[in-house]
């Protein structure tokens, strides 16, 4: 008998990549689709499984719709990927965003309490959780200071995840995942935002990038490589909470200036300050500290930034060429 996964956040980019792994594996695969007036199935297509996975309508918001994919697709694993996960966009929305990312993850627990216990879940959280760092790495046992209404609504559906976890039972873990990108990434993210500029910037469809704080440091790794350690989570006797990172921190400045090496251009020539992008607060710096996945889950980041970044940049330029024709 194969196993059956539901996914929320299907059509995200963790989502779809974790679908194709599941798939590989010989998963069922199920995914909770919030219906929007534009398509939003992009990323199954470019990995090309859209028509292999199970799309059940469905909104974090609402608990009925949830209880109900449960009751439908009856699965083995859950993953919460789905969330309004981009930071900049939680200052303006910060209810949305508490709704979404915070109780939308309770009311998937709370669902899974009460009609499909035996499921194990895992809980998406995020290294914005530690926001003003406490310590120089931070490690699952580094207290959190989150300083966007993201970080604040993924921190209490982490600390949901660990309270359903104690108090019913319920094998969830949760996954404190550090920045992971790939060609899937959204354009609002900043590395996609390097990688779409840099490739209209060579085809000279654009001039310049207008970036705010360049010298913000993050753990950047490859989406597809972090989805293996979600899956790997649930796979352990026990549920527990890991950290999932490269443990290798840049600047956003360096990144620029390998994304730009890329196509045989200088980043100085090309990106420009502006103060509009900058943060009402900002998470300075970003370094995780993976042994804890290493030991236990036998899983490390296998793709180094400046592989990413090449992936990233040759699929954009792909992409523009085919805009421009």
């Amino acid at each position: 008998m194969s196993k059956s996964a539901l996914v929320t956040g299907i059509t995200g980019q963790d989502g779809a990549y974790l679908a194709k792994f599941l798939l590989s594996k010989g998963y069922e695969v199920h995914g909770l689709l919030a219906r929007r007036a534009t398509p939003t199935t992009w990323r199954l297509k470019y990995l090309d499984i859209l028509d292999k996975v199970d799309l059940i309508d469905g909104d974090l918001t609402d608990i009925a719709s949830i209880v109900r994919a449960l009751l439908e697709c009856r699965p083995d694993e859950v993953y919460n990927l789905g969330a309004q996960s981009f930071v900049a966009t939680s200052w303006a929305q910060p209810i949305l965003t508490a709704n979404a990312t915070g109780l939308g993850a309770l009311n998937i627990l709370e669902a899974i309490r009460q009609v499909r216990p035996e499921a194990k879940f895992y809980q998406a959280s995020t290294s914005e959780m530690f926001g003003k760092i406490q310590e120089p790495v931070q490690s699952e046992k580094t207290p959190f200071y989150p300083r966007s209404p993201y970080g604040v609504s993924k921190l209490f559906a982490h600390w949901m995840t660990v309270n359903y976890r104690e108090s019913f039972g319920l094998f969830g873990c949760s996954g404190i995942l550090f920045n992971h990108e790939s060609p899937l990434r959204g354009i609002e993210f900043v590395t996609r935002k390097v990688s779409d500029a840099v490739a209209r910037i060579a085809l000279g469809v654009q001039k310049e990038l207008r970036l705010g704080n360049i010298d913000a440091k993050r753990d950047w790794g490859f989406a597809g490589d972090y989805v293996q350690a979600m899956w790997a989570m649930l796979q352990q006797p026990e549920p527990d909470t890991y950290v999932v990172a490269t443990g290798r921190t840049t600047t956003v400045r360096e990144m620029c200036r390998i994304a730009f090496e890329r196509v045989g251009l200088n980043y100085q020539d090309h990106v420009v300050i502006d103060p509009k992008f900058y943060r009402p607060a900002e998470v300075d710096i970003l370094l995780g500290n993976p042994s804890k996945a290493k030991e236990k889950l036998g899983w490390e980041a296998k793709t180094t930034l400046e592989e990413l970044m090449a992936m990233m940049v040759d699929a954009d330029l792909e992409r523009v060429r085919r805009e421009i024709k």
